[in-house]
């Protein structure tokens, strides 16, 4: 283990937020740096359990009380290729994942866990800036070929993966970027998109050709897909958003989360002045208590809005972990987001009624009403009807699925009965040569379970090129590690 009294002399530390009144002036991760000293410390705290619960919470199956012994060590690059031997992209996981392996660690069950997510963002940022993390070329090639559709933290997984192994790896992405929700979804102040960037041309160095702007399904036919390649992977993740179709829903100024976070981004990255949707000098009401709802409220903030209000119909979750969420599951507990610290309000048991509208056929206000759970049904609460101000609706209420139009129609892949598509253990569809992975057949998701699936499906289909076994998901005893 690391400091075999780390975790009685050392209390868990992370690093400090910038202030407010900057962050909001720029699009930069809110956190300030963490001193090297500090980290080793945190990584010391790792006690090396005998039974290492953080595996179970952590899909990748990450190898943490062994990269945090190493950091603890100052052995950082050992820590690196361990890190990258079960995580294709730790530097992903490492900014967006909610950290599951933290809240099954062993010393949160009666203290603080240990900092594990600061640890390995900060291995795998030493690694680039060490020049660790360099190509892994395939040494032969197999004269197998493959199209990834879609671009996301699983569609790279199955890519790199595939690519390593020798195969001839084609990504196809329908936006004009490379990266899914990571380059359009995902605000910079949570990842900077220099971290995305150095790992694609990591990708094209060691062979994954990416094609953007190909919406496969009208650009390129499924018959054409399935004849051009000897494999396909369906990775398009889960993009059917959940909608409010209450009264006024055709008012101007109500949009989906993922209509005005993209346009967003793209200011963000210089590629547009202004955004379309931009909150400045409104009032801001985001529907939705999940992350993506988060992400609307932090920007939101920066584009100068004047009030933002999160809406949730559940109850305001406890403090603290209850009897429904043991440890080591992951609990349901109140958590404050960067986005939240910098302001606005959040409002919990409400529900949307209607929207209200001006003469112009603009949205003007929401009409709430306050509601409790009665047998699984969200019952209003009479006398609590009220007018919340809104000039700009942002709805973040999930996804329930892929989108069916176009590709999966015309392949014609069977569904699951939650309109997921349909797969075997091995990832395959019913469809020969089609294999899917992540949000297209899980349903939303982490991306630490997008990762993962990335992995292991790239395992079936490598599987099914070669007419090898398939090796163990998700963790490939022959990957070399990347750093």
């Amino acid at each position: 283990m690391a400091d075999p009294k780390g975790f009685l002399t050392t209390r868990r530390e992370t690093p400090k937020s910038r202030p407010v009144d900057l962050r909001l002036m720029d699009w930069r991760e809110v956190y300030e740096d963490f001193a090297t000293t500090k980290l080793q410390k945190q990584a010391g705290r790792c006690m090396d359990c005998g039974i290492p619960f953080c595996h179970q919470g952590c899909p990748l199956g990450n190898l943490i009380p062994e990269w945090n012994t190493l950091t603890w060590q100052e052995d950082w690059r050992e820590a690196a290729e361990r890190l990258h031997a079960t995580n294709n992209f730790p530097e992903f996981t490492g900014t967006l994942c909610p950290a599951p392996c933290e809240t099954a660690c062993v010393l949160g069950i009666n203290d603080d866990p240990v900092t594990i997510k600061r640890v390995e963002i900060s291995i795998v940022d030493r690694a680039f800036e060490e020049g660790w993390v360099t190509p892994q070329v395939p040494a032969t090639k197999t004269g197998k070929t493959v199209a990834v559709v879609g671009s996301g933290p699983s569609g790279l997984a199955v890519a790199q993966q595939l690519t390593r192994a020798g195969h001839s790896v084609v990504v196809l992405e329908r936006a004009d970027r490379i990266g899914g929700l990571l380059r359009y979804g995902i605000p910079e102040f949570k990842m900077e998109k220099s971290r995305l960037d150095r790992r694609l041309d990591q990708m094209r160095a060691e062979g994954t050709e990416f094609r953007t702007s190909v919406n496969v399904g009208v650009d390129v036919t499924a018959e054409e897909l399935r004849s051009s390649y000897d494999a396909v992977v369906l990775a398009g993740g889960a993009t059917a958003w959940r909608d409010l179709p209450i009264d006024g829903r055709e008012l101007d100024g109500i949009h989906q989360a993922m209509e005005f976070l993209p346009p967003a981004n793209r200011v963000a990255a210089g590629e547009l002045e202004v955004s379309p949707f931009d909150a400045a000098g409104l009032d801001v009401v985001v529907i939705g208590g999940g992350d993506t709802g988060a992400d609307c409220v932090g920007t939101s903030h920066r584009q100068g809005a004047k009030s933002v209000t999160q809406l949730e119909i559940m109850p305001r979750p406890p403090q603290a972990r209850s009897d429904a969420h043991p440890w080591p599951t992951y609990p349901m507990i109140y958590r404050v987001s960067s986005a939240h610290e910098e302001g606005g309000e959040r409002l919990y048991s409400v529900n949307t009624q209607e929207f209200l509208g001006d003469a112009d056929g603009r949205v003007r206000a929401l009409s709430l009403v306050e509601v409790r759970n009665e047998g699984g049904r969200f019952v209003p609460v009479p006398g609590t009807e009220r007018e919340l101000p809104a000039q700009l609706v942002l709805l973040a209420m999930g996804f329930v699925g892929p989108q069916r139009e176009g590709l999966l129609e015309s392949l014609g892949v069977d569904l699951d009965p939650r309109g997921n598509v349909a797969r075997d253990k091995d990832f395959r569809t019913n469809l020969d040569n089609v294999f899917v992975a992540g949000d297209m057949g899980r349903g939303q998701s982490l991306i630490v379970w997008a990762i993962a699936e990335g992995r292991s499906a790239a395992s079936a289909v490598d599987a099914y090129l070669t007419g090898r076994d398939v090796l163990p998901a998700p963790i490939r005893p022959t990957d070399r590690p990347i750093a």
